[in-house]
């Protein structure tokens, strides 16, 4: 069978690249991964092969977001290892038949001036930010090249779009991200109501996220805190261990009640408030909650993609900032909502962000057309499950 490499850069893209490398590898091809951000961590889980060479950065390659955050790159030395890299990976993919792309214009550059064959999956990009999709230099000119054999991009809207930019045909079939959220291995006990709360994962952005989050909890009224068929269960991963966890939120006044260092879930409480938190149990709270509180990227786009609603808690970055936050809502559309307020404002953005919660609250209970209205979204935004088998089928059709 054939020699792939799948190139991406970032977390979300990391996840589709390797839940399309997994299934390339069950049809028999022999794939690698080569992550430009991070040291492919997502790839390594799905035992797909990468370089033994690469870094992570404290930005998480989301510098770009602000002027703070270049400025972090170029003290860090980013911009030359990223250089490095690109030297690097042009070598590497002499060995490969055909190249997969997942991201933006970075490897869509790199795999351009690679004159090799490749598929390119554009998940960075959609027409939905701002009406028609505006390519970076030198993107649109790299796509309409004969080297990249087939595009699919991330929503109709944008391959509709495209097609029409690029003079060329560019096809949607799904998001490959969205195929791992669909079934769970655990049963979430049945609740009135259930808030999701997802910090993000990239450290050190995520401990000041998850305080941030734990402060709007307390806002909320006393009649919310004390009924036990409400819920707050939090979805952290691995990196933010035990005791660091224990010292970071015991200073805001949390006292653990349930588990340990051992324990999948653990339960904390702070005045008539409590909190569930668990760890590799992302997709079980995602589906039973029933909105989400976050400050994620891609953790975001898969809840709408299950027709939930999403709110928003602006941070202070790298990634999840206000100007992140806002470009979310263009992309993911009218289920995501956000206090009008950021924190630069003397309003009290946590207790914005409680009242908001209550409101997406009673329109789930008491207006049935907003049920319908996240299922709409949820197909428009994002797409039906099986994305990653539809384009797999697709690549094949081009190797065999």
């Amino acid at each position: 069978m054939s020699r792939l490499l799948l190139i991406s850069n970032g977390h979300g893209e990391d996840l589709s690249g390797s839940l399309l490398g997994v299934e390339l590898k069950r049809q028999g091809h022999n794939v690698d991964a080569f992550p430009l951000v991070g040291k492919g961590k997502e790839y390594k889980k799905a035992g797909i092969k990468v370089p033994d060479f690469l870094r992570e950065f404290s930005t998480g390659g989301l510098g770009y977001t602000s002027f703070r955050g270049r400025l972090t790159e170029l003290i860090e030395g980013q911009v030359i290892y990223l250089f490095k890299t690109l030297i690097r990976l042009l070598f590497i993919t002499r060995k490969y038949e055909l190249l997969i792309v997942i991201g933006d214009v970075i490897p869509v550059f790199a795999a351009w001036i690679s004159c090799k064959k490749t598929i390119v999956y554009l998940v960075a990009y959609s027409s939905y930010y701002e009406g028609k999709l505006r390519l970076p230099w030198p993107a649109s000119y790299c796509l309409k090249s004969k080297r990249f054999i087939e595009v699919f991009s991330r929503d109709q809207l944008t391959a509709d779009d495209l097609t029409y930019q690029l003079n060329r045909s560019v096809s949607f079939l799904g998001n490959p991200f969205m195929d791992n959220v669909f079934f769970t291995k655990k049963e979430f006990e049945k609740k009135f109501f259930r808030l999701g709360l997802l910090p993000g994962s990239r450290r050190p952005e995520l401990d000041k996220n998850v305080l941030m989050i734990l402060r709007v909890l307390l806002y909320f009224p006393n009649q919310i805190l004390l009924n036990e068929h409400v819920s707050f269960d939090m979805a952290l991963i691995d990196s933010l261990g035990f005791e660091e966890l224990l010292k970071l939120i015991s200073n805001e006044g949390w006292v653990l009640l349930h588990g340990s260092r051992n324990s999948q879930s653990i339960v904390f409480k702070n005045g008539s408030c409590t909190l569930n938190i668990h760890r590799d149990l992302f997709v079980e709270v995602l589906q039973s909650s029933d909105a989400l509180l976050c400050m994620a990227g891609t953790a975001a786009e898969q809840a709408i993609g299950l027709s939930k609603p999403v709110i928003q808690l602006p941070g202070n970055g790298p990634q999840f900032t206000s100007s992140f936050a806002e470009a979310q809502r263009r992309l993911l559309g009218p289920t995501v909502f956000c206090a009008k307020n950021n924190l630069n404002s003397s309003s009290n953005i946590y207790l914005e962000t409680s009242d908001l919660i209550l409101e997406v609250l009673d329109r789930i209970k008491n207006d049935s057309s907003f049920s319908n209205l996240c299922l709409k979204e949820a197909s428009l935004r994002i797409g039906l499950k099986g994305g990653t088998q539809r384009i797999v089928q697709s690549i094949n059709s081009f190797l065999n």
